[in-house]
């Protein structure tokens, strides 16, 4: 074997084992799905007071964890591949699909669209 080639292996399997410690977790995946949602708040509507902004701000700040857990957690499949991991959830009628590669989401479909429905469960 040239060394050109070994190199080349050396390197990729350098590169296969950083993705794979770095392949995001479920608890990863809700984090992701929290901060998500903490973006569509910010967005919600302008017809709503500042007031009511706030407080519904404060409520999700504070039970966002449980709202997480009872909606989100058990209706998510991840397949872990190892070096990327596959999230799939079901919720209020919409499918999210997100890919998580080192350490990263790419979100593929429905994420949108779920985060505001989740929000307007929540509230």
């Amino acid at each position: 074997m040239s060394l050109v080639r070994l190199s080349v292996v050396v390197g990729a399997l350098v590169v296969a084992v950083s993705l794979a410690l770095s392949n995001p977790t479920m608890d990863d995946y809700l984090g992701f799905v929290e901060r998500e949602l903490g973006k569509a708040m910010d967005r919600m509507d302008q017809a709503t007071s500042t007031r009511e902004q706030q407080f519904i701000r404060q409520v999700f700040r504070s039970q966002s964890k449980k709202i997480l857990d009872a909606v989100v957690r058990p209706n998510t499949a991840r397949r872990n591949w190892g070096v990327v991991s596959y999230f799939e959830t079901h919720v209020a009628d919409t499918t999210v699909v997100v890919l998580g590669l080192g350490g990263q989401f790419i979100p593929l479909q429905g994420v949108e669209e779920a985060t505001l429905k989740i929000g307007r469960m929540a509230f």
